[in-house]
């Protein structure tokens, strides 16, 4: 006899097997008792108006306390949909709030000369400024044009000079700060001179810092409006010249206020303050916090390598600095980082063609959050009035001739006096918040069930209770009751086999 391998049940079936058998020991409800658990439901839920629909014995009365609660029940759905499509946008609010305090932090100012190199260096090296501009574009993009007049003698002096160096050149025969430059110098009544500022290098060339963040003058508070920094510069024009034939016409200083820790961006936010003028600058502290994404367009978790302190001004210039030093090799000393100082020739021929590819691909964008440089999630800012009168007097003229052993017209055409002040001991905060927090948006969606269902975190609960116990019936009803049916029924080829048998036979 042959032998009849049973089939190997499946570890599907097997384990429906047990849930069969788990499930076959719960009792059943019977139709009566499903129809008891509904009704003990609708009377004693919370969610107010169903057990009316379930009580009253007129077909009227159910009839108008089932479109009630429908009504309330699309009410409430429409209302909380609506509140979580509002959520969902991420909407703000700005509060404007003035702190008035009895010392502020008195800002970082920056100063440059209008006019950058010294005229001896500059007559030497005629094409400084056509270089001047190939490294300006590191700061802001600009052409360099190929028909300009000394582009061959540009050329050439890149061929003869491979050694030179820019950033030796301007420092050494930019614009200077010493007594002779500095000839005043007074902080909140206290003396100050050119130790107290900082040597930075900006798109002006040579420029200095007063309250650095790293000097010990960033330490000191005005506690008197009226009265901060006051200077008097001698510009000395015969000394320091620019090619008017580039546009470069003024005479004076130009300068920035600014956060001590934040870098100076002078070109689009300098102050200028022209010679034989006193100029006048009352400031006030405003501070800005803004929200990160969504609410907001900020990402706290960008951290700068080269600066304390995140700006956008400061990402923009090691996002140049990081794409130029990958395709180039160095560093422009315009730029932060530590690493090998980019040539005049490597600016020429590699530096001014990366940064034409960064604008055209977009590689440095700044605004957004996601964005390679989104705004700071908080800035201060001080924005400034200015006021100008001639500097300085008749008398004064004498004065300060006789003391400085210098002619009336040397005084009126190379003296520039500064004076910053604080207009208020106080400053604003401009604080950009959430409109709608998770513990409102809970309040008003709790505030909606109970005006039209008066349902509440019970309700809820008893609502899932419910649902969860007629799902659980269900499931036994289908797994139990479902398979016993169809196991009466023999399968149609069953019978078709058996027909094809006997006519065989």
């Amino acid at each position: 006899m042959e032998q009849i391998e049973k089939p190997k049940a499946s570890p599907e079936k097997g384990l429906l097997e047990k849930l069969k058998l788990c499930l076959s020991k719960k009792p059943l409800p019977s139709p009566t008792d499903w129809k008891k658990f509904d009704h003990d439901f609708a009377m004693s839920t919370s969610f107010h108006g169903v057990h009316n629909i379930v009580r009253n014995q007129s077909r009227i009365r159910k009839l108008i306390w089932l479109a009630v609660v429908l009504g309330s029940v699309s009410l409430v759905v429409w209302q909380i949909y609506s509140r979580l499509v509002n959520y969902f946008t991420w909407p703000t609010t700005t509060s404007i709030e003035v702190q008035y305090v009895e010392k502020i932090d008195f800002p970082a100012v920056t100063f440059c000369n209008l006019n950058r190199f010294q005229t001896e260096a500059a007559a030497k090296f005629g094409i400084i400024f056509f270089l001047w501009n190939i490294v300006y574009k590191v700061l802001h993009l600009q052409e360099i044009r190929s028909n300009y007049t000394g582009f061959k003698e540009a050329v050439d002096f890149l061929a003869s000079h491979q050694n030179f160096s820019i950033t030796e050149f301007v420092k050494n025969n930019g614009f200077y700060l010493n007594n002779s430059t500095l000839l005043e110098c007074d902080f909140f009544g206290k003396p100050c001179g050119p130790q107290d500022f900082a040597h930075v290098f900006t798109e002006y060339g040579n420029c200095f810092t007063f309250n650095h963040g790293e000097n010990i003058q960033a330490k000191e508070k005005v506690s008197v409006s009226g009265r901060g920094l006051s200077l008097l510069f001698n510009v000395n024009q015969e000394e320091f010249t620019d090619d008017p034939a580039l546009g470069f016409v003024d005479a004076g200083i130009i300068f920035v206020i600014h956060s001590p820790k934040k870098v100076p961006q002078i070109d689009g936010l300098g102050l200028s303050s022209p010679v034989g003028m006193h100029a006048r600058v009352t400031i006030r502290q405003v501070k800005t916090v803004h929200q990160e994404y969504p609410w907001g367009e900020c990402n706290p978790n960008i951290k700068l390598q080269n600066f304390s302190t995140y700006s956008t001004s400061g990402c923009l210039k090691e996002c140049k600095a990081q794409h130029i030093q990958e395709q180039c090799g160095c560093l422009p000393f315009l730029l932060p980082g530590n690493g090998i100082e980019c040539d005049i020739q490597k600016f020429y021929d590699c530096v001014s063609p990366t940064l034409d590819l960064i604008e055209v691909k977009g590689l440095c964008t700044m605004g957004t959050h996601n964005s390679s440089c989104p705004v700071p999630c908080e800035e201060t800012e001080y924005p400034a009035t200015i006021s100008y009168s001639t500097f300085p007097s008749q008398k004064a003229l004498k004065y300060l001739s006789k003391k400085l052993n210098q002619s009336q017209e040397y005084i009126r055409e190379n003296l520039v006096n500064i004076e910053i002040n604080y207009s208020d001991l106080n400053y604003k905060i401009t604080q950009q918040q959430k409109a709608v927090s998770v513990s409102e948006l809970l309040a008003d969606v709790g505030g909606q069930l109970g005006l039209f269902c008066g349902a509440s975190m019970i309700t809820i609960i008893e609502i899932i209770e419910y649902v969860f116990t007629n799902f659980y019936w269900i499931c036994i009803l289908f797994l139990l009751k479902i398979p016993e049916m169809t196991q009466g029924v023999p399968p149609p080829q069953h019978h078709l086999g058996k027909r094809n048998r006997i006519e065989e036979c």
